[in-house]
C-alpha cells in the first residue's frame, strides 16, 4: 500500500482510497506534504487540517473548471469537478461525526459531483428507492443496448460511500461486458445516514429486499439475473442478505467480514487497523447507538455463522493477503461455509497480482477484473466485450 504518512495507517488509507477514485499523484502530494508532521500525531489528530487541505485543492479544481466551462470545453469541466469531488469527500470522510464543518463539505462534494456527471457525459443515473419513510440514494451505470438487463447491486463498508464505489468500483467494466450495477448508499452510509439518519442495522435484509422488489420492478432489469455486492463491511451485508433474500441471483464479498464481532472486540484490545479516525464514535453514529456500550449489544449480532449455509446460489469471497483490518481467516471461514452454494470460490490477492491490501485498496483494478468477469460469466454476461449480436 502506498505510505505518504509513515507510521499512519487510516490516514495512507484515505490517500489510496483517493487515488482509486482518480486523484493524481501532484495533488496528492501538494495536499499532503505539508501535513507529515501533523501525520505523525496520530490519527485522529490533526483531521481538520487534512480536510482543509484537501477541500483547498478541490477549489482550486472547481476554479479551473468554470474557467473550462466558460470556454467551451465541458468534458475537460466536468473531469476535474469529479476529481475535485473526490477531494471533498476525502477530506469530509476522514472528521469526527459531529464536526460540524463537514455538513457545508459534503453539500459541496454533492454539488461538485452531480455537477461533474453532467458535464462529463457520464454513464450514471440518479435513482432513489423508498424506504422507511425516506429513500436510499443509487448511481445507476447502465449497461448499453434496449430491453431489461442483468443487473449488479454494489452496497458500502462502514465508511464508504455510492460515490466512491462508482469511482473505484466495477461499474463501468461490468457495463462493457453487458451487466449494469447500482452503486448504493445503503442505511449507515453516505446520503443514508447524513440526510436521512438511516442508521445501519445487522439485519441487511431489511433494506436489501425492497431494494431488490423495486429494481425487479424496472423494465430495463431482468428480475431473475440481479446479484449483490458488498465491499469491506458489505462483505458481511451482502452474504447476509443474499442468504435471506434467495431472489439474487448471486453474491461477491469483496473483502470478506465474516465476524465483525470479533473484530470489534480485537479494535477494542487495540490488535488490528480501524478504518478512520474517531473510530468509536464513528460506529455509534452508523449504528445509532447511546453509548459504547449499546454499540456492543449490536455488533453481537454481526457474525455469518449459520447464515452463510443458507446461500444456494453462486458466490464469489476475494480478499488481500496483507488485509491488516480483516484477518484472512474470515476469508476461508465464509468460503468454507458456502456449502450449499452451486458454485462459490475464494480469491486471494497475493505479491503476484497486487491487490492484497484491505478491500484490494492499493490496487482495485486486480479485483475490478476478476469481479466484473466472475459476474459477467453467471449472469449471462459477455467477458469478451463483445455486445454487438448478443440478446443479454
Amino acid at each position: 500500500m502506498f505510505q505518504h504518512f509513515p507510521g499512519n495507517y487510516v490516514w495512507n488509507l484515505s490517500v489510496n482510497l483517493a487515488m482509486e477514485m482518480g486523484a493524481r499523484i501532484g495533488e496528492v502530494d501538494r495536499v499532503c506534504r505539508p501535513l507529515l508532521e501533523a501525520a505523525a500525531r496520530g490519527e485522529d489528530a490533526g483531521t481538520a487540517d487534512l480536510m482543509a487541505g484537501w477541500e483547498a485543492q478541490g477549489d482550486t479544481l472547481v476554479g479551473l473548471a468554470a474557467e473550462d466551462e466558460a470556454a467551451g470545453r465541458l468534458l475537460s469541466a466536468g473531469e476535474k469537478l469529479g476529481r475535485a469531488a473526490t477531494y471533498f469527500l476525502t477530506g469530509e470522510r476522514m472528521q469526527a461525526a459531529g464536526y460540524a464543518p463537514r455538513v457545508a463539505l459534503y453539500a459541496k462534494f454533492r454539488r461538485t459531483f452531480d455537477r461533474g456527471v453532467e458535464l462529463a457525459q457520464e454513464n450514471a443515473e440518479r435513482v432513489e428507492i423508498p424506504y422507511e419513510g425516506a429513500v436510499l440514494s443509487g448511481i445507476l451505470t447502465r449497461a448499453p443496448g434496449d430491453g431489461p438487463k442483468p443487473l449488479l447491486v454494489m452496497v458500502n463498508g462502514l465508511d464508504s460511500t455510492k460515490e466512491m464505489l462508482f469511482r473505484t468500483g466495477p461499474g463501468a467494466k461490468l457495463a462493457a461486458r453487458g451487466i449494469s450495477s447500482l452503486a448504493l448508499d445503503q442505511p449507515g452510509t453516505g446520503e443514508a445516514l447524513r440526510l436521512h439518519d438511516l442508521h445501519a442495522v445487522p439485519e441487511s435484509e431489511r433494506w436489501a429486499t425492497p431494494v431488490y422488489e423495486f429494481l425487479a420492478a424496472r423494465d430495463d432489469v431482468d428480475a431473475d439475473r440481479i446479484g449483490l455486492l458488498g465491499v469491506s463491511l458489505g462483505g458481511y451485508y451482502a452474504p447476509r442478505a443474499v442468504a435471506c433474500e434467495p431472489r439474487f441471483a448471486l453474491g461477491v464479498a469483496w473483502g470478506a467480514n465474516h465476524d465483525w464481532r470479533a473484530v470489534q472486540k480485537a479494535r477494542r484490545d487495540r490488535e488490528g487497523e480501524r478504518p478512520v479516525p474517531h473510530y468509536w464514535d464513528h460506529v455509534q453514529w452508523v449504528f445509532g447507538t447511546k453509548d459504547l456500550d449499546d454499540f456492543f449489544e449490536v455488533a453481537e449480532r454481526m457474525h455469518l455463522d449459520g447464515v452463510v449455509e443458507k446461500i444456494r446460489v453462486p458466490f464469489l469471497v476475494t480478499h488481500g493477503e496483507h488485509d491488516r483490518q480483516i484477518p484472512l481467516q474470515y476469508a476461508h471461514r465464509t468460503y468454507e461455509q458456502l456449502v450449499n452454494s452451486p458454485y462459490r470460490e475464494l480469491v486471494v490477492f497475493t505479491d503476484r497480482t497486487g491487490g492484497t491490501a484491505h478491500s484490494s485498496v492499493d490496487n482495485g483494478s486486480v479485483a475490478t477484473d476478476l469481479i466484473a468477469d466472475w459476474v459477467a460469466e453467471r449472469l449471462g454476461g459477455h467477458p469478451d466485450g463483445h455486445l454487438d449480436g448478443h440478446a443479454s
